[in-house]
């Protein structure tokens, strides 16, 4: 952490979600926020191969677009069920779909991070991921309607948001809760310490 602290270095997250941006600052370091505009696109079928790339994609985007010395870093998340990656909903309709699906059963949390770090003229890039299981409560119709309603699952993968109300129909959870959120922080900062 050492090298991340020195005041010249410059630390970018490659994303706009307050929540990353909230868990980063755990760090007590000082970064930027420069949000990924770019495509993302998944070619990878893995659910772990499939959020690194998706992560990698944001940090190139911002490494391109970065003059001198920094590290960017880019995350992003996904819920699995049933071997199907379920990404931010499309809808109110599609956020009742997957709460539907994900209700009274067992569903996995990933996040993809990537480390690119431009300095002295050469680039080093190092993605990893992290996984958790997490299980929901049975949820009525009812239920998922007024949760919908909230607003609150329609930019969240999966369509929920364990640190807001959705974590009231969270039962159990095996892993890192912060990898939930969207950052497995305690992991980054050990991979930052390599």
């Amino acid at each position: 952490m050492k090298e991340l602290e020195k005041k010249e270095m410059r630390i970018i997250l490659a994303s706009a979600s307050p929540r990353r941006r909230e868990l980063l600052s755990q760090l007590g370091v000082e970064f930027e926020v420069c949000p990924s505009q770019g495509e993302e696109k998944i070619t990878e079928h893995l659910p772990e191969l499939a959020v690194m790339q998706l992560a990698q994609q944001k940090a190139a985007d911002i490494a391109g677009k970065t003059e001198g010395d920094a590290w960017i870093l880019g995350a992003d998340t996904i819920v699995v069920y049933d071997q199907k990656i379920l990404g931010k909903p499309k809808d109110e309709e599609d956020a009742k779909r997957m709460l539907g699906m994900l209700q009274n059963h067992r569903h996995q949390v990933y996040t993809g991070v990537c480390i690119w770090k431009k300095g002295n003229g050469s680039e080093e890039i190092r993605c990893f991921y992290e996984k958790t299981d997490v299980v929901f409560y049975p949820m009525t119709e009812e239920e998922i309607t007024k949760y919908v309603a909230t607003g609150e699952p329609m930019d969240k993968a999966g369509s929920y948001g364990i640190q807001g109300i959705g974590g009231l129909y969270v039962r159990e959870i095996h892993g890192d809760y912060n990898n939930v959120v969207g950052l497995p922080i305690a992991r980054l900062y050990h991979e930052l310490q390599k």
